[in-house]
């Protein structure tokens, strides 16, 4: 297995996007990791997409996009977990250039989430859970959610005051990401009169719907070396599964994926959480910020609001997360999350984060959900001195 870099990043502003097709979203992404990278041809390109067959009517999107990036015929290929799959596509570019078969491809997350109703993309959405036991039910994710953070305020006596500082602390750090969606402070008094979407669950628990693209450049680190490129080593790369249905959990509140999925990272990297300068997890809501800094052993069990609520997850806390905003405040295009967490940690560990920048960071870990934990893949990353 050879040590595998990131070489190249590119990323597009999370917006609608109502001027741009899938497509384009996508090769706009591509292209501008590979100037960074300064390649002009890579031997193939992975794109995580969750949503294109059902929303845009579009599937085929590996050929398609490398179409339109200037790079018909090399390999090509969709790559679907559900909202980790922008993570998944990494992944699978990861075991491109570790296994040898490729020296430099690229890793592209994209989603066009704005162009139906509000309506058919929650549907849509729900395809990520299971269809007969909970889609045909009519649960969404938004009360899915709401049941688990309904369920920990019981068990651990919390409040949903208590989540206020995981959308405070997001937002907050938005502001300095010109890229986010919502580059707006807010206060734990906003929090707490934001409109409830699906109790205890509010708009300000919960993330954006949104349209963008995001992409990285991959290659053996003993090449970007010796050609002095600036790289980011991914030290660890793991993916572990759990039930669909959240009802088939031994614990709802716990998610055994993300542990073993951790686990397995800090294993391969030869680290653990005390090594990890900062966290870009997958806060879709509120809860599930909570249930992965738990998960990934920042806190014990039924501790993790806690960490937001002492402000331990800030820039200059234990654990920084969701350094340039996260889900909740640069906004969810669910096929490209996963590589918007990675391209904003390599951001960070090549020191050019600008005002979101966290100090003398040198190893950084991401973690993207698919479902309400049924998929998750997390990757540890560390900067490269040259």
């Amino acid at each position: 297995m050879r040590d595998v870099s990131i070489i190249g990043i590119g990323q597009i502003p999370v917006r609608e996007h109502w001027s741009h097709s899938l497509q384009v979203l996508g090769a706009e992404a591509v292209v501008l990791a590979l100037q960074d990278a300064g390649v002009e041809r890579p031997g193939a390109l992975y794109v995580g997409n969750m949503l294109s067959g059902q929303i845009s009517a579009q599937e085929n999107l590996g050929a398609l996009i490398a179409d339109h990036a200037g790079l018909r015929g090399i390999e090509a290929l969709k790559i679907e977990a559900a909202c980790a799959s922008g993570a998944a596509a990494l992944r699978v570019g990861y075991g491109a250039v570790a296994g040898g078969l490729h020296d430099v491809v690229v890793a592209c997350g994209v989603e066009k989430m704005t162009d139906a109703m509000v309506d058919e993309t929650t549907a849509a959405l729900m395809s990520a859970g299971d269809a007969i036991y909970e889609g045909e039910h009519g649960l969404s994710f938004v009360a899915l959610n709401a049941l688990l953070m309904q369920r920990y305020m019981h068990e651990y006596g919390y409040t949903r005051e208590a989540f206020a500082g995981f959308s405070v602390n997001a937002h907050r750090n938005a502001v300095h990401n010109p890229n986010a969606m919502f580059r707006r402070a807010i206060t734990a008094e906003t929090f707490g009169r934001a409109k409830m979407v699906s109790a205890p669950v509010s708009l300000l628990d919960s993330s954006a719907i949104a349209d963008g693209a995001a992409a990285v450049v991959l290659a053996p680190t003993d090449l970007a070396r010796r050609n002095g490129l600036r790289a980011v080593r991914i030290t660890g790369s793991a993916v572990a599964t759990d039930s669909v249905a959240l009802h088939d959990r031994q614990d709802p509140l716990v998610l055994s994926a993300a542990i073993e999925s951790a686990q397995r990272a800090y294993a391969q990297a030869g680290r653990g959480p005390n090594d990890i300068d900062f966290f870009e997890l997958h806060d879709a809501f509120t809860i599930m910020a909570a249930l992965s800094l738990e998960a990934c052993g920042f806190a014990e069990k039924g501790q993790g609001a806690r960490l937001a609520m002492e402000d331990a997850i800030a820039p200059t806390g234990r654990i920084p997360i969701s350094t340039m905003g996260g889900l909740k405040a640069r906004g969810h295009p669910v096929g490209a999350t996963g590589l918007y967490q990675v391209v904003e940690a390599a951001l960070q560990l090549r020191g050019e984060a600008g005002d979101a920048q966290i100090a003398g960071c040198r190893v950084g870990m991401t973690q993207s959900i698919g479902g309400s934990g049924a998929n998750v893949i997390t990757h540890i990353l560390e900067r490269v001195d040259g």
